[in-house]
């Protein structure tokens, strides 16, 4: 049996595809084509990695320390995903883990602390397959399921039972059913199989979810609940956010500017509902601020907004989820916890920013701040951005 697909057909074995290429893989153009007309299953993906704003460190892996005010292509094809910390990138290509920028107590898992403007392949293993990036820290998952960290362990971050900072990745106790990871400033939250979801590293404002202020050095489930499906770990006084398989929203840590999204500043130490609506599907917790689509494709953002990050065209802070714009065709809130700005991919491929464009982190072309959504450039098989504090990545 065969599915037929944009530019070619795919059988029901998924790594077989004929196409009129010769190389016989999808273009993201095709990819994002077939999507959308609903076919199944999907067809092999391959992407670019473009980067912009502080090349400071060579975090945008273009073999110097110069900034870009618009996104420069990195190395080759076949790109899968991208994670940013501070100012350090981390990639997965065909299942090996690459990473580059500023190496900060081993943040880069090469064994040591010189930082790289380029990328360079993490060990030799090919069977990475999901990344995110803490402030000086990195996890990762690979294909069996395990979960491994690496970096600066302050606070227990890298979920080890200590605080010992390693250059290497290194294996979070011994079970492989890990299935998502998202990384804040100082603190982890991942998501095993089985829909459980667990907390650790540092725990001011009660990040972690656990009902109390203490750090934890290795993984705690965060209540009993088993139907957790999405979390994502904010920046700076940090806080979490998470969307259960019902379509709820919950938050919990610091509110200082109503980040939680609660309608009102008061921190939580325990995963509280935002509203009483459900029908959320992506979140993004950012610095202070937080992004959300629904499965109706409509964008809100609430918390911090002195850059105009949450894109509603104003500085105002807002405590509760506000609509930006009136459109319904956004598709993927990004990733990253360091940002005081926000990168979102439409349904067509285009990419639109906002907030701070300080050292040309938009990738606009200019360095001022825009408050409302502004496309950026003209390509439409944008996939995801990562933002850091100092730069983004994207896959395009």
């Amino acid at each position: 049996m065969v599915k037929r697909y944009y530019g070619g057909l795919i059988s029901a074995t998924p790594t077989t595809v004929n196409s009129s290429s010769a190389s016989g893989l999808f273009n993201p153009t095709q990819h994002m084509q077939a999507k959308r007309a609903g076919n199944w299953p999907s067809p092999p993906i391959v992407y670019k990695i473009y980067s912009w704003g502080s090349g400071d460190s060579g975090q945008l892996g273009l073999t110097n320390t110069l900034s870009y005010y618009a996104p420069q292509q990195v190395g080759s094809l076949n790109w899968t995903a991208v994670a940013v910390g501070y100012s350090n990138s981390q990639a997965i290509k065909d299942g090996t883990l690459w990473a580059w920028g500023s190496n900060y107590q081993g943040v880069l898992g090469l064994g040591d602390t010189t930082d790289r403007s380029s990328p360079v392949q993490v060990g030799a293993l090919t069977n990475w397959s999901k990344i995110s990036a803490g402030a000086y820290f990195s996890m990762a998952i690979k294909t069996d399921g395990s979960i491994w960290s690496w970096g600066r362990n302050t606070y227990g971050n890298l979920g080890l039972g200590n605080t010992t900072n390693i250059s290497n990745p290194t294996q979070i106790g011994g079970l492989y059913d890990w299935s998502s990871i998202s990384s804040g400033e100082t603190h982890a939250i991942a998501i095993k199989t089985d829909g459980t979801m667990w907390s650790w590293g540092r725990n001011d404002s009660g990040k972690l979810g656990l009902g109390d202020t203490a750090n934890r050095s290795s993984p705690v489930q965060i209540g009993a609940g088993i139907t957790w499906s999405s979390v994502s770990c904010g920046g700076q006084s940090s806080f979490s956010v998470a969307v259960k398989t019902d379509g709820t929203m919950w938050s919990w840590g610091d509110n200082g500017y109503g980040q939680l999204g609660l309608g009102n500043e008061t921190s939580r130490s325990s995963p509280t509902q935002i509203g009483g609506t459900d029908g959320w599907s992506k979140i993004r917790a950012n610095y202070n601020s937080c992004a959300a689509i629904k499965t109706n494709g409509t964008l809100w953002t609430w918390g911090r907004n002195a850059s105009g990050q949450l894109g509603l065209g104003n500085t105002t802070h807002y405590s509760s989820p506000k609509q930006v714009g009136t459109d319904a065709n956004w598709s993927n809130a990004g990733t990253g916890a360091l940002g005081t700005r926000c990168l979102i991919t439409k349904t067509d491929g285009t990419l639109w920013a906002w907030g701070s464009a300080y050292q040309g982190r938009l990738g606009l072309g200019f360095t001022f701040d825009m408050s409302s959504p502004v496309q950026v450039g003209s390509l439409t098989n944008w996939l995801t951005v990562a933002t850091g504090y100092t730069h983004s990545i994207g896959l395009g």
